[in-house]
Order: C-alpha cells, then sequence, then structure tokens
C-alpha cells in the first residue's frame, strides 16, 4: 500500500462510517431515517431517540419574530422546542462536534450526507453549496495573533435552512457569540430568518479580517526595515509570512465569487431589500480584502528579490575582501621566503667552510676567507635583484 493510501485511510473511514450510519438509520437502527417534517409537522418526541450527551455545542436559542424564546442546553432539548415552536428559528453552535452529534442533526433537519461530510472534516475550502432547501457555507476564518506575530485560521461550516441556522465551528476563530448577542439586538433583523443569521455571519468572519490586513501589514513593512539592515534571520520570516499570505489569499478569494452567487438569487429567492443592502456591503469589503492580500503576495515577491540580491551582494564582498586578504598574505609570504632564500645563500657557504677539513684548497689559500665572503655577497645581491625584479620585494 502506497503512503498516499495510507494516508486517506482514516478520512474514507469516517465518510463509510457515516454512510453505515446512515443506511443503519434508513433500516431503523439509531438514528430515524424518515426526513423530519419541519415547523409544525416534526414526528413527537418519543418517536425520535435523543444524544446521550452535547458535549460541543456552544450556544442554541430558538426565536420566534426575532425574539429569543428558549436556550436549550443540548440538541435533544433544542429538536423538542422546536417541534413545539411553529413558527420558531432555530440557531444551533457546535464546535468540533462528535460523528454522533451530527448524525443527529442531519436526521433531524434532513442534511445531505455530502454536506455532513464535509462538515465532519475540517481542511475544506470556502465554498457555497445548495441541497435541496438548504444552503451549506464554508467560510475560513482568520485572526491575528500579536504575540507570536502570526495568522491563525479557523474553519467554519454552515447549514441553513428554512428555520434553522447550525454552524460548525473547526478551531478557535470565530467567535459568534458577539454575532447572536449583536443579532438579538436587533430583533427587526433577525426577524427576517435564517438567511438574515447567514448574513450576520458572513459580515463578522469578512469583518475579522480587518485586523489581520493590518498585522501582515506591519509585518511587511517591519521586514522592509530587517531586509536593509542586513538581518540573516530575515529570509526565514519572509518564507513563513508568505505562506500566511497564501493561505489567507485561499480564505478570501473564494469569498468573491460565493458572495456575487448569492446576490444572483436575490431575485428567484426573493431576498428581503435590507438583506440585499447588506451583502452588497460584505461583497465590498471581500473585493477590497482581496486586493489588499493580493498586493500583499507581490510585495512580499518583491522583498524576497531584493533580499536575494542584498545577499548576493554581500557574498560577493565578502567573497572580494577574501580574496583581497589572500592576495595580501600571498605578497607577505613572497616577502619572507626571498629574504629567507638570500639569507640561505651565506648561510650555506659559512656551514662549509664550517667543517674544518683539512684537505680544503681554500684553507691554505691567502685571497680564501675574502673569497667565501665575496661569494656570499654576490650571490645575495644577485638573489635581492632577482626577487626584486619580480616584485616579490
Amino acid at each position: 500500500m502506497t503512503p498516499e493510501r495510507r494516508t486517506h485511510r482514516p478520512q474514507q473511514a469516517r465518510k463509510h462510517s457515516w454512510r453505515r450510519a446512515s443506511s443503519q438509520s434508513a433500516q431503523g437502527g439509531k438514528p430515524p431515517a424518515d426526513p423530519p417534517q419541519h415547523r409544525g409537522g416534526r414526528e413527537p418526541e418519543h418517536e425520535r431517540p435523543a444524544p446521550a450527551a452535547d458535549p460541543s455545542v456552544v450556544q442554541a436559542s430558538l426565536y420566534r419574530d426575532g425574539v429569543q424564546v428558549a436556550a436549550p442546553g443540548s440538541l435533544a432539548a433544542t429538536f423538542r422546542a422546536l417541534r413545539a415552536e411553529p413558527d420558531g428559528m432555530a440557531w444551533i453552535g457546535l464546535a468540533r462536534p462528535t460523528e454522533q452529534e451530527l448524525l443527529s442533526l442531519a436526521a433531524e433537519f434532513d442534511l445531505h450526507e455530502l454536506a455532513v461530510e464535509d462538515a465532519m472534516e475540517a481542511h475544506q475550502r470556502p465554498k457555497l453549496e445548495r441541497y435541496g432547501e438548504t444552503l451549506f457555507v464554508v467560510l475560513r476564518a482568520a485572526r491575528y495573533l500579536d504575540a507570536p506575530e502570526e495568522v491563525d485560521f479557523g474553519e467554519l461550516h454552515i447549514f441553513v435552512g428554512a428555520d434553522f441556522v447550525i454552524t460548525v465551528r473547526h478551531g478557535a476563530a470565530p467567535d459568534l457569540s458577539a454575532v447572536r448577542h449583536r443579532m438579538e439586538q436587533s430583533p427587526e433583523l433577525l426577524r427576517l430568518g435564517p438567511e438574515a443569521v447567514l448574513y450576520a455571519i458572513l459580515d463578522a468572519v469578512v469583518d475579522g479580517y480587518a485586523p489581520v490586513v493590518s498585522g501582515v501589514q506591519n509585518d511587511i513593512d517591519e521586514i522592509e526595515t530587517e531586509v536593509f539592515g542586513g538581518d540573516p534571520s530575515v529570509s526565514r520570516r519572509i518564507y513563513e509570512l508568505s505562506r500566511e499570505v497564501v493561505e489567507f489569499q485561499r480564505a478570501t478569494r473564494p469569498l468573491v465569487g460565493m458572495l456575487h452567487g448569492l446576490m444572483a438569487g436575490f431575485a428567484k429567492y426573493g431576498t428581503d431589500e435590507e438583506l440585499q443592502r447588506y451583502l452588497r456591503d460584505v461583497a465590498d469589503h471581500v473585493t477590497h480584502t482581496s486586493e489588499r492580500v493580493d498586493s500583499f503576495r507581490q510585495a512580499l515577491t518583491d522583498i524576497l528579490t531584493v533580499n536575494a540580491t542584498l545577499v548576493t551582494q554581500q557574498q560577493n564582498a565578502e567573497m572580494r575582501a577574501l580574496a583581497e586578504a589572500g592576495f595580501e598574505q600571498n605578497e607577505e609570504i613572497k616577502k619572507i621566503s626571498s629574504w629567507a632564500a638570500i639569507l640561505f645563500a651565506p648561510t650555506l657557504v659559512g656551514t662549509v667552510y664550517g667543517m674544518n677539513f683539512e684537505t680544503m684548497p681554500e684553507l691554505r689559500w691567502v685571497f680564501g676567507y675574502p673569497f667565501a665572503v665575496a661569494l656570499m655577497g654576490i650571490v645575495c645581491v644577485t638573489l635581492y635583484l632577482v626577487f626584486k625584479r619580480r616584485d616579490w620585494l
């Protein structure tokens, strides 16, 4: 088995377990598979088993005419409250839910199995898909962490139906409690239904990009200073920031097409005028953010090129300095070698005469000593002139 296949086996296993659970529910197994009747037509409570526990439920609320009427503490209680409120709307928020929780939601709200599979697995690209009457949206949220100076990305999956909104969060971002509070403070907007909640979440995610843009811009300014300051570790920081900007692009660029797709369906789905203005404003912010992120990537590419040029120039200067130092060292070696050769000649002659052999003819010669001294002088002068001519001295 190849490593690639081994890597994908857990994901396939989870998807297969979802399909097995779906088929079991269709045969009368765990969750009931009969499509739930929305609003007043839901099945009685005793016909639908409740989940054992809801450890990942962040918050669940029931609204009627834009006003909160209940805040159940579990999925089962939320299902019961929504069945008892024909004109109500449920807003369920989960963080890293279990497979059983998603299965219970799929059975209750008739969610498509492909959308549920995507919600089980993080690392999905931002997208917008419609399954019958249910809209499935994947968003990539981002937040800037000041201490490590890096961008943290989160993933949000949203199911929007006729009378429910389900958010499945993977990661720390985004924090939807502020969105919920703001919507509850605007009953006239919340009264417009699940679509208004979706647009409010979109607006919150897009507004969350603004601090990230400011943080990345500040990092780029610091990197420019470090590049021209000769910081040797700046190359690694440029690479890491470039990776974050690429990830940021993947989060923002698909949103432009997604929002235009939503705006194209205004007439078909009878979207309220206020919501249309709301979404157009969000689309403008997304376009601006996407353009800024594109400019960041180009700026980092230019900075990387400039840094490579500066590093090359610095290396050339160091090599030139080493070459000059080697040349000067060679010149000194030449001088030392030349004087050593000059001094070696009289040493050699004196060493021969120091052996004091009786048979040496110069010992009995009157001019032997002057001849030896003259010979030393001639050899030394000759060597000096030769080395001087070759610029060794």
